[in-house]
């Protein structure tokens, strides 16, 4: 059995004691009137004590001041080791630091806030690949670049020539006359992930395309996208819908759709019980012998005089 598991954890009775020279220690690391009471003492080892007082210091709530104390063996002198306020059971602490690549959410980007990428970025990939050296028969190789120079040098200077440091000839120099070169661009990932949050706002399974009385691929409002995602994806260019510039998924749809709006009939309304606006027929004066005539029925014979 080693030494250090045959050592008792019984606090040493004159460090347990020593609690006023702990206080006078603790008050003199903090400011004064935040040294509170005496809370708890912890044995750390033989003849070493740790008294805790309590912390009154606002915004330090639950913390605590903790003072180590200690003697050597055979002496009868407690002496000061360290003091340090430290977080209680219940103190309250600041969350545990995140890196600013897993706090960013989207709509957290503000004017002139950069966002940097990673050079390992999942969601990118190359945007051209191959040897840059191509074959000597083909049309940009170097032979034919060494006389397309010798024609052109005249032109070297423009400002639509390749940049420095890119041969012409090359592959480089090919994509940006083409305006195809870009150093990375999304990667399968990349797209997966991009599609899969567009659906989830919207795709075909909110409630707004389940109550919609037809999707947008067959609305006029629909703009087309290019690329592979053209296949599901689309804009939507209806001021007046909830995805008004917005990419969503073909099988979505709202009540703006532009070939299901039908304007309801305008509601048509009951008999009146009591008819007050056609006129009540009256005779003019009664028959002779005494009777009431009978009030004919003005809708007959309308056509008579």
């Amino acid at each position: 059995m080693s030494a250090a598991t045959t050592r008792s954890r019984t606090p040493d009775r004159l460090c347990a004691e020593a609690v006023d020279l702990a206080r006078e220690a603790a008050e003199e690391a903090a400011a004064p009137g935040v040294v509170g009471e005496h809370v708890t003492l912890v044995s750390e080892g033989d003849r070493v004590v740790t008294h805790f007082f309590e912390c009154k210091e606002p915004g330090y709530r639950g913390w605590r001041w903790a003072v180590t104390v200690a003697r050597a063996s055979r002496a009868k002198l407690v002496t000061l080791d360290e003091t340090v306020l430290l977080p209680g059971p219940d103190a309250l602490q600041a969350p545990e630091w995140v890196p600013w690549s897993e706090r960013l959410r989207p709509g957290d980007m503000g004017p002139g806030d950069l966002l940097p990428t990673e050079a390992d970025d999942l969601r990118l990939e190359p945007g051209y690949t191959g040897e840059d050296v191509p074959p000597p028969n083909s049309a940009v190789s170097e032979e034919m670049a060494e006389r397309v120079d010798a024609e052109d040098a005249e032109l070297a200077d423009r400002s639509d020539a390749a940049p420095a440091g890119t041969a012409r000839g090359s592959i480089a120099a090919v994509a940006d006359e083409l305006g195809m070169r870009r150093a990375r661009v999304l990667s399968r990932y990349g797209l997966h992930a991009a599609a899969d949050r567009w659906e989830e706002s919207f795709g075909g399974k909110t409630a707004m395309a389940q109550a919609a009385p037809a999707s947008c691929e067959s609305c006029a409002f629909l703009v087309p996208i290019a690329g592979s995602l053209s296949q599901a994806f689309g804009i939507c260019a209806n001021e007046f819908g909830p995805a008004d510039g917005r990419v969503v998924a073909l099988d979505y749809g709202c009540g703006g759709h532009s070939e299901a709006a039908v304007m309801p009939k305008p509601p048509r309304p009951a008999a009146p019980v009591l008819d007050t606006v056609a006129p009540d027929p009256l005779p003019l004066r009664p028959a002779r012998d005494g009777s009431v005539p009978e009030t004919p029925d003005p809708t007959e014979d309308l056509g008579h005089s």
